[in-house]
């Protein structure tokens, strides 16, 4: 097995964060062994590689979850470039990263990484069918619309009344991964928005081999989006996720320009070699 570091991302309290499994060197991989590491960790796991353009940027990175290779993953690519930084590999104040989903660049400042996401899009849909998964009725909603937003990856935002009907929400996954295939969605994201600065969440993803993330950053990116085109989004966003799992995680997201950037904490977990 090759070196693999694991992480947590995003942790806000004891047992928090999404782990990250982190292969700092992938060179000589092919796409099946990295989708069997990260079956074998059973999370996100993100591959770092040379660039295919070492001028247009300066590390390539893959990520795959258990069931297949995603084009992006927020809280992986945050990890990588903490590692890269805290291994001495990336010395400067940007790192330039090349995904399947396009150019991103990790910013630094010390151990603080922010990521880049670019200008995402909105569009309103009929609840009716994802009510349906979730379990929920019409009066549940909050006084905006369902959505489908995306920076990276799409995702269906619904927003709910009350944090206890969020943290009780228990959708089968079979479900789930029918109403995503229906309306072009990698997951639902039901949240509620505690404050326009403030909010908490849950990501139901499409099929990656898991029920729920513990922390989702492209979903908090595309959230931030969301909201901005219902001009109900400030300068910065806070999500709360992983608190229905007992894994407490707090995802930052930031205006930049027209995009956004992506922060939080990482923690080293584990070194396996």
């Amino acid at each position: 097995m090759p070196e693999t570091i694991l992480l947590s991302v995003f942790p806000a309290g004891p047992g928090g964060g999404n782990p990250a499994p982190i292969v700092p060197d992938a060179r000589g991989m092919s796409g099946e062994e990295m989708r069997v590491l990260a079956a074998h960790h059973g999370h996100e796991s993100a591959f770092v590689l040379p660039p295919t353009d070492p001028a247009a940027a300066d590390r390539r990175f893959r990520f795959f979850v258990p069931a297949h290779e995603m084009e992006m993953c927020g809280h992986a690519t945050l990890g990588a470039a903490w590692l890269l930084r805290r291994r001495g590999e990336a010395t400067g104040g940007v790192l330039r990263v090349e995904t399947l989903s396009g150019p991103v660049r990790a910013i630094f400042a010390g151990d603080h990484v922010e990521v880049t996401q670019p200008e995402g899009t909105a569009t309103i849909l009929d609840p009716a069918g994802i009510l349906a998964v979730l379990g929920l009725a019409a009066e549940d909603l909050a006084d905006a619309p369902v959505q489908n937003a995306a920076t990276s990856r799409v995702k269906t935002l619904v927003p709910l009344r009350s944090l206890e009907r969020l943290h009780a929400l228990a959708p089968d996954s079979s479900a789930v991964r029918r109403i995503c295939d229906a309306i072009g969605s990698t997951g639902l994201y039901p949240y509620h928005l505690a404050a326009a600065d403030r909010a908490h969440a849950r990501q139901f993803p499409r099929a990656s081999g898991y029920p729920e993330d513990a922390a989702t950053g492209i979903a908090a990116t595309a959230l931030f989006t969301g909201l901005r085109a219902l001009g109900a989004a400030g300068e910065t966003l806070t999500v709360r996720q992983g608190e229905a799992m007992g894994r407490p995680s707090e995802i930052l997201v930031s205006r930049d320009g027209s995009g956004c950037r992506l922060s939080g904490r990482v923690e080293l977990v584990e070194e396996i070699s």
